[in-house]
């Protein structure tokens, strides 16, 4: 593909992900900003692009894709890199854990970031959310290092797959939000593979690019720090 993507992002949204995998892929993309801070995900213009009004979108030759997981994958499939091939041995355990990283782990973070879009204002039953969340998150993360500990090619190996993006933006947001509430439960070392994963990942091209692009700081995996992006808001 010769023409450029648009990828319609915010710092340290998901939309860190797909740049990333674009940066890995070595493709060539246009950045948009979408402006949180005056909620322009919520415009008619953004809801154009993907009626649920959700960061990433990325603009194709093939029209606009939203939603993390198939932005990857259909990235991934196009470009034959980041990724078993579909028919590839590897395949079906591949999708497994991006599915489940997608369905579960991710939307069980949306709720702990924002419990009052699921629960209601009430903080007491906020605060009981949180409390299980934190703990459905601690075992999805000891299930996903057993299966780092298997050491498949498609998880912490020495090339980077989308599932090693995915997972390693998600300990970057547990480890940072949400603010002003507790996340001592989180501790990334007791993942000695994911660890692994985040420390290898901070050392290419791609994360330089986009730690600068977003403002995430020297190791905006294994220690981070809120993001100080140049433009935008985080929030």
């Amino acid at each position: 593909m010769t023409s450029c993507y648009r990828l319609h992002y915010a710092p340290d949204n998901a939309s860190l992900i797909i740049r990333l995998a674009l940066e890995e892929l070595g493709l060539r993309y246009k950045t948009v900003l979408v402006d949180r801070s005056i909620s322009e995900q919520r415009s008619d213009a953004y809801r154009a692009l993907n009626p649920n009004g959700l960061i990433p979108v990325l603009e194709t030759t093939e029209g606009p894709i939203f939603e993390t997981a198939a932005i990857l994958l259909w990235l991934s499939d196009r470009h034959q890199a980041l990724a078993p091939d579909v028919g590839s041995k590897q395949r079906g355990d591949f999708l497994k854990w991006m599915f489940f990283t997608s369905n579960t782990l991710h939307a069980d973070l949306r709720m702990l970031f924002y419990p009052e879009t699921y629960i209601g204002p009430d903080a007491t039953q906020q605060k009981a959310l949180r409390k299980t969340l934190r703990q459905r998150l601690h075992r999805h993360l000891t299930n996903v290092e057993a299966a780092a500990a298997q050491r498949p090619d498609w998880l912490g190996a020495k090339e980077p797959s989308v599932l090693d993006l995915y997972l390693a933006c998600q300990l970057r947001w547990m480890a940072l939000y949400p603010a002003g509430c507790d996340r001592s439960w989180f501790v990334l070392a007791q993942y000695p593979h994911l660890y692994s994963l985040c420390a290898e990942l901070e050392l290419r091209a791609s994360v330089t690019v986009a730690r600068t692009a977003e403002g995430l700081g020297a190791t905006p995996f294994t220690s981070p720090t809120p993001a100080t992006p140049p433009e935008g808001s985080a929030t």
